[in-house]
């Protein structure tokens, strides 16, 4: 049987993320906070269920934060029950990717753990109408 070789193939680097200038983050943050508070916290944040015999996990805040180039819409869920091994956990549900200034790639998190890319190029206040209008954002 013969060996199969391998073949070198050209293979570049991804160029590096672009560094997002304070000042941006700033205006995204407190925008995005804005946008928190008065859309996704009254639509999504509910009293905790009644006690039944099928506890289900329940949002209980919602919140915004950077990493690296990386904007994130977070949620904070609630795990009832008595028997519960975790009281809660966090869960990223909107990145936005910095591009350059005030242009977004914007994604959502898949059920696998995958984020899935939807629009390109988008400005700030598109991406924060797509999470209010578009299904792909639901909770």
């Amino acid at each position: 049987m013969a060996k199969s070789q391998g073949m070198w193939v050209y293979s570049p680097s991804k160029p590096p993320a672009p560094k997002v200038p304070v000042k941006t983050k700033e205006i995204v943050q407190q925008k995005a906070d804005e946008f928190v508070e008065t859309v996704l916290k009254p639509k999504h944040i509910q009293p905790p269920p009644a006690p039944d015999e099928f506890q289900r996990n329940y949002i209980a805040d919602m919140y915004t934060k950077w990493y690296r180039h990386y904007f994130y819409i977070c949620a904070k869920y609630n795990v009832p029950g008595p028997n519960a091994e975790i009281p809660f956990f966090e869960a990223k549900l909107v990145r936005l990717e910095y591009i350059r200034d005030n242009q977004f790639n914007m994604a959502f998190m898949r059920y696998t753990g995958d984020w899935v890319e939807l629009y390109q190029d988008l400005s700030l206040e598109q991406c924060l109408a797509a999470v209010q209008n578009d299904p792909f954002f639901d909770l």
